[in-house]
Formats: C-alpha cells, sequence, structure tokens
C-alpha cells in the first residue's frame, strides 16, 4: 500500500472511529476521490451531530404533528434508539438536510441533557430525498388520506414536477393523484388544517364531502370555525379525562360533514325558480337564455350560419372576456 493510500485510508478509519464528520475546507471535502469515499463511510456510519446544523427544508407532509414532549424525555431516560436521516448541503459544508426525523430532531433541540442528535448521511439529490422521506412515512402509515392529499398538491403547486412524476415519486397512479388534488383543492388548506389528520377517514368520504360543498354555499371559514370550536372542546375534554379515546380530528370532520350534508339538503329541498329571458338580434328573436338556481343556459335557435361558426369557434375568449367586464363593473 502506497503512502498516499495508507493517509487516506488512516483519514477515513480516525473520522469513523471519531464520530464526526470531516471538517469544511480539509482534504476531505475538496478531493474527489475523498468525497467519494467519505459517503461510503457517511453510508456505514452513525454521526453525532449538532442540531443546528440540520435544516428542515422538505415539504410539509403532516396537518397535526404530535407533541414532542414525551419523545423528548424517552430519548433523554434512553438515548436516541432510531438515528434521523440527513443529506449534506449542496453549498454549505457547515450544515446539514433533514430527510426524516424532524420529531426526533425536534426533541432533542428542545432537550437541555442531550446536545448531540444521532444520524445517518446519505448521498440523496432532491427527487431521492423526497422517495425516502415519503418512503419512510408510508412504511409507518402515518399519513391520511388528506394529508397526502395535500401533499402531492403542495409537490404541484411548487413546481416539483407533473401528475405523473408525482404518482412515480408517491407510488401510486396518476389517476389516484389527480383525484387526490382535485380533493385537496375542493377542501382547502385552511379547512383542512382545521380538520386535522382525521385517521380513519378514508378517500370516499373526503370525496363526498368535496362533491357537497361544491353543492353548498357554505364559507370555508365558517366550517373552519365548527372544525376548530369541536377540536378544542375534545382536548378540554381529554384534558379533564372524559371520553379521552375520541380523535378531535375525526369529531372535527364528523361535525363539518354533518353541517355541509344539512345545508345541501335544505338547499336541495328548495327548487329554486327558473327564468328564462328572451334573446333579440336586430329585432328578431333568435333564442333564449335560462337560469336555473347556478346553472345558465344558452339556446341560441335561430341564427345565421356564419355568425355561429364564429361564435363556436370564439365562445371560449368570448365568455372570458363578458367576465373580466363582469369583475369590472362589481
Amino acid at each position: 500500500m502506497t503512502d498516499s493510500k495508507k493517509k487516506r485510508m488512516s483519514m477515513l478509519d480516525s473520522l469513523a472511529a471519531a464520530g464526526t464528520p470531516p471538517a469544511p475546507g480539509s482534504m476531505m471535502s475538496s478531493n474527489r476521490a475523498l468525497r467519494s469515499a467519505r459517503d461510503a463511510v457517511d453510508a456505514h456510519h452513525v454521526w453525532e451531530l449538532d442540531p443546528a446544523e440540520i435544516q428542515d427544508e422538505r415539504y410539509s407532509d403532516r396537518l397535526d404533528p404530535k407533541d414532542v414532549h414525551d419523545l423528548r424525555a424517552s430519548i433523554e431516560q434512553n438515548g436516541q434508539t432510531v438515528p434521523i436521516l440527513v443529506r449534506r448541503h449542496a453549498t454549505d459544508p457547515n450544515r446539514y438536510l433533514l430527510v426524516y426525523g424532524r420529531r426526533r430532531l425536534e426533541a432533542i433541540r428542545a432537550s437541555d441533557k442531550v446536545s448531540k442528535v444521532r444520524a445517518l448521511i446519505a448521498n440523496l439529490d432532491d427527487t431521492a430525498a423526497l422517495r425516502a422521506q415519503v418512503s419512510e412515512n408510508t412504511g409507518r402509515r402515518d399519513l391520511s388520506y388528506i394529508e397526502r392529499a395535500l401533499f402531492a398538491q403542495e409537490l404541484l403547486d411548487s413546481g416539483f414536477g407533473s401528475q405523473a412524476q408525482i404518482a412515480e415519486v408517491l407510488n401510486v397512479t396518476r389517476s389516484a393523484v389527480s383525484m387526490s388534488i382535485s380533493v385537496a383543492k375542493a377542501i382547502g388548506t385552511a379547512l383542512a388544517h382545521a380538520i386535522g389528520p382525521a385517521h380513519g377517514v378514508g378517500r370516499p368520504r373526503w370525496e363526498a364531502l368535496a362533491k357537497e360543498l361544491a353543492d353548498s354555499r357554505i364559507e370555508n371559514d365558517d366550517l373552519s370555525r365548527i372544525a376548530l370550536d369541536v377540536r378544542a372542546k375534545e382536548a378540554a375534554n381529554e384534558q379533564a379525562d372524559e371520553d379521552p379515546q375520541v380523535d378531535p380530528s375525526v369529531a372535527a370532520f364528523e361535525a363539518v360533514a354533518r353541517h355541509v350534508k344539512k345545508s345541501v339538503s335544505s338547499t336541495l329541498g328548495k327548487k329554486p325558480r327558473s327564468k328564462t329571458t328572451a334573446l333579440v338580434i336586430d329585432g328578431t328573436p333568435v333564442g333564449a337564455i335560462k337560469r336555473s338556481g347556478r346553472a345558465l343556459r344558452l339556446d341560441l335557435t335561430d341564427v345565421d350560419d356564419a355568425f355561429a361558426e364564429w361564435l363556436d369557434a370564439r365562445a371560449q375568449d368570448v365568455l372570458e372576456e363578458l367576465h373580466d367586464r363582469w369583475k369590472g363593473e362589481t
């Protein structure tokens, strides 16, 4: 073995034994071959890192993180048995990016007895890190349906990729992603956060709520207040040891669903009167416009063929122009 190779191997052995990552600016961080070797050491060693050096820039995937107080007490008493996963920051050698293990990290940050967090360091790009985050949560079955739906929506809105790419990362079908995003948009982020994760409430019930919301005229702010009131009441009951088995977020979902269903039933029970207005061009009747409830129907039954073709080709532009005029006048 050459002296140069002996020196590199000695450096790697000393790093692994010390349990601390290489210092920034050292030969380890500037030499490509040694960086590859460093990655190999990273993958087979549990490091002890300063929690302040770890950033959490991940996409949000939880609505109602559990209190870390009990976890902190457990770590202080028994130690951190399961390491978190981080990756090296692309531009700052003094920092790491969290892949998963946020609650463990927060528990140690809040502790005055534990100063280091045990971590595995992985060589991952953004997509691979996201896959690892999703895989870890899926493996523990932690995320509820609405949390997954909001997660997919956030990935789409942030420009992560197309629905097909998101489906590949989440390991679901594209149609499932499309449906979950439509549900997330219908429910709205504010209402979803007010309700909470509602574990046990599956896709069919969230889809039913989304549909009924579309049929109702209830403001989501009103529903959010209902959800928050129910969760506050359940939390108070739990503190008083009254019915502690009830999941506050499930109770909030049930309350919102009942309120929306009652509103929709009341609305359907009142049949709206339809209104028909005759339409005239140059003094000649050409059809009518009919309004019924939230529907508006335009029937042109006797117009010039050329005009009909022109309107057919430009209907979308004409509609948007009329909508812009309406907004300008209101």
